[in-house]
């Protein structure tokens, strides 16, 4: 009463104002999370940070993963010190991002290493009486020099960097189940919104009107369909108050970077549950119009290859197995590589050549300057160049292709492409059992491999032996073209064009074969 009636002598609307909440600090009795799930970095961060005077929370789905008893991925932390506070207190810390201003804090080395992301708590600010710019972010980087709260003209918050204190904090967050605060040391969760409420009956809610919040930063529309997917095995569903602007403020999505959609979608097929991540996109009336490389994604989950791939992200990291974006991409994509790449051979031009310009078509295409040109391209690029190289299996590419610092990734995508029966599952097995074995076994390996090539043209020979010259080539032309991804086989068919063409026209006729 007091607030409205302050806000009311300043000439300000109440209704305009947000709910921030009641703060409510719930005991371990009721929330029953098992502190042996908290992450012992995150626990020496809080514990550095309150020793230092400031408060210091676990935050945002770490808590809600604890909350329903899941081991959370990551943890962040929330403080009400800022990011130059926060920085003087730990050995390897980095200030980072200009959008919202955050921390990360790092322990470990190398790919051990883990880091800890510390924000400082935000204040709640009318997005209308913002500063407003043109453009975004990327766009507008002169306008927003030195600006703490800046808005484009749709109202998505361009900056956000000015520190308040922790219920205008929860409210700035977009679910309620994001908005929770758990202390590690005394146990306590604080909710402003209702968050363990919604945890217990299995909603995802949005704080505020939902409409407005996704204006604020579209990007929640997608945050949105990776929850639901995220909890929909623990029962989880979207509100439908929540849901129904998805599909109608899609449209949003074209003033974000596409750089952070690309980011977005990788975390969208990342994070564990990339089949469910598509499912609730055809749910919600989001199967197109996010990001045109998400549209193909959807569009080839149907498929063997594309499902196959994508199941197989999901289950290594159920497991806790690393997964590479470049691999799955490269499994998406190869429909378009394939095609191209055999266009190419039709004109006569060398596999290899013709692979490699194949690939910088499909990049090109489908995915710009994102990411093709970085070390994401370079991986995906080496793992379809690896292809046509595993067919063959004698002389010495097999030793020097199985020292490729990439060969795994080669290998399991080799190993998805059998599973569909687009290569010989007897291909497989063999570069399964080659990498594996030792020297003396490899060198069999090969050996064997040897004699089974030679023994093919022998039959080949006989069978185009009986019709007419004049039907010979075009068969041994195709044969060329079909090999070419082999290495191995279009050498034997052009050194057999030559001996049956020499009788009949001599060097001439062998020149004409071959043009």
């Amino acid at each position: 009463m007091i607030k409205k009636i302050i806000h009311k002598l300043l000439g300000k609307s109440a209704g305009n104002r947000p709910d921030f909440g009641r703060r409510h600090e719930v005991p371990v009795s009721v929330h029953g999370i098992n502190p042996e799930l908290v992450d012992e970095r995150a626990i020496t961060v809080v514990r550095t940070l309150h020793q230092a005077g400031y408060e210091a929370y676990v935050v945002g789905g770490a808590v809600r993963d604890l909350l329903v008893g899941l081991r959370p991925k990551d943890f962040d932390v929330a403080t009400n010190a800022t990011p130059e506070q926060v920085k003087s207190l730990f050995r390897r810390a980095f200030i980072i991002g200009r959008r919202f201003r955050i921390v990360h804090v790092v322990f470990g080395r190398g790919r051990e290493h883990e880091v800890i992301e510390v924000s400082t708590f935000r204040a709640y600010l009318d997005n209308s009486a913002a500063e407003q710019v043109k453009g975004n972010e990327k766009t507008s980087k002169r306008a927003l020099e030195g600006v703490k709260h800046a808005v484009d003209a749709s109202g998505r918050v361009l900056r956000d960097n000015v520190w308040g204190p922790q219920d205008e904090d929860a409210t700035r967050r977009d679910f309620t189940v994001n908005a929770m605060y758990y202390d590690p040391q005394t146990q306590i969760v604080v909710d402003y919104h209702g968050g363990i409420a919604d945890a217990q009956k299995r909603v995802l809610r949005m704080i505020g009107d939902p409409q407005s919040r996704y204006r604020e930063d579209p990007v929640r529309i997608i945050r949105a369909v990776r929850f639901a997917a995220k909890l929909s095995p623990l029962g989880f569903a979207i509100e439908p108050r929540t849901a129904k602007p998805l599909a109608s403020m899609k449209k949003l999505l074209a003033d974000v970077p596409q750089s952070r959609l690309f980011d977005e979608m990788l975390k969208l097929l990342q994070t564990g549950h990339a089949l469910a991540s598509i499912a609730q996109l055809q749910t919600l009336g989001l199967a197109k119009g996010i990001y045109p490389l998400l549209d193909i994604v959807v569009e080839r989950a149907q498929t063997d290859f594309v499902r196959a791939a994508l199941a197989d992200t999901d289950r290594r990291v159920g497991e806790g197995k690393p997964v590479a974006p470049s691999f799955l991409l490269a499994c998406v994509l190869w429909q378009d590589v394939r095609q191209a790449w055999q266009e190419r051979l039709a004109q006569k031009e060398h596999p290899f050549p013709a692979l490699q310009g194949a690939i910088d078509e499909v990049f090109d295409t489908r995915i710009g300057d994102v990411s093709g040109r970085g070390k994401l391209g370079a991986d995906m690029r080496e793992i379809w160049m690896m292809q046509p190289r595993f067919e063959k299996r004698v002389g010495s590419t097999p030793f020097s292709l199985a020292e490729q610092p990439r060969f795994r990734a080669g290998f399991d995508f080799l190993r998805l492409r059998a599973d569909v029966q687009e290569v010989p599952e007897e291909l497989a097995d063999w570069w399964q059992e080659f990498s594996l074995a030792d020297e003396q076994t490899r060198a069999e390996l090969v050996e064997q491999a040897r004699t089974q090539q030679q023994a093919k043209p022998k039959t080949r020979t006989r069978r185009v032996s009986k019709p007419k010259l004049d039907t010979a080539a075009p068969e041994a032309a195709s044969s060329e073209v079909q090999g070419s991804a082999g290495e191995g086989e279009a050498s034997p068919a052009k050194k057999r064009r030559r001996r049956r063409r020499k009788p009949a026209g001599g060097a001439a006729g062998e020149g004409g074969s071959e043009s």
